[in-house]
């Protein structure tokens, strides 16, 4: 393969990556916002979207190894096509995620815990990914260690939330008459919520740190 061939298909790469980010963060504010309003037939746009952002992942897996057994890159290259091929996974998983929220607001009461921001903890998680994917794409360095300081206010409003969670429970303000085992759930599905967007936000730190590993081979942020 010509060498301007090779060069265009590592830019190829990394616009494919981003626009599969692009993808991923728009299914997890669906999910969100089918949460927050009870979309259901957003929900379920969600979920049925997880094939293809499966097929995505498959098509860019295949990329980075055409790239690593046809070219044999090294250095910069080399590290560029690893972390292309550690961040689809990561972002896959984020995909993953976001089907999960499309699966409970399908059953979800959002009304149980309303002093509970979910809205506001995705949204946190939706700008760490943005800010991750650019370090990526821009080979910002100072970007990856926002994203992974910021990582630390998420955790924080993640306990709050799942704290507030479980000391309404157990003032029991929140029982009135609903039947015991349909509150359970619904608390069970809001705690979920918290969790995943927490392993969302543990997915862009990934992100962060694979690209400061393909910017300065510097590997900080993975250990």
């Amino acid at each position: 393969m010509p060498r301007n061939e090779y060069q265009a298909d590592l830019v190829d790469l990394r616009e494919d990556v981003v626009a599969m980010s692009e993808t991923v963060a728009e299914r997890l504010e669906m999910g969100l916002t089918a949460l927050e309003t009870g979309d259901e037939e957003l929900a379920r746009e969600v979920i049925n979207g997880d094939d293809e952002i499966n097929q995505l992942y498959l098509d860019l897996e295949k990329q980075c190894t055409d790239l690593i057994a046809l070219q044999q890159p090294v250095a910069g290259d080399l590290r560029f096509i690893a972390a292309s091929f550690k961040i689809i996974t990561d972002l896959e998983r984020i995909a993953d995620l976001a089907t999960n929220l499309g699966e409970y607001a399908t059953a979800a009461d959002n009304d149980v815990f309303p002093s509970v921001d979910i809205q506001d903890i995705g949204e946190t998680t939706l700008a760490m990914l943005d800010s991750a994917m650019e370090a990526y794409a821009a080979e910002d360095r100072e970007l990856c260690y926002t994203v992974n300081d910021r990582d630390d206010e998420l955790d924080e409003a993640c306990e709050v939330a799942s704290g507030t969670v479980v000391r309404e429970l157990i003032e029991g303000e929140k029982l009135g008459d609903k039947e015991i085992e349909t509150f359970m759930q619904d608390v069970s599905r809001l705690l979920l919520t918290i969790r995943d967007l927490e392993r969302v936000g543990d997915h862009t730190v990934n992100i962060a740190a694979r690209a400061l590993y393909m910017i300065d081979n510097n590997d900080e942020l993975i250990y």
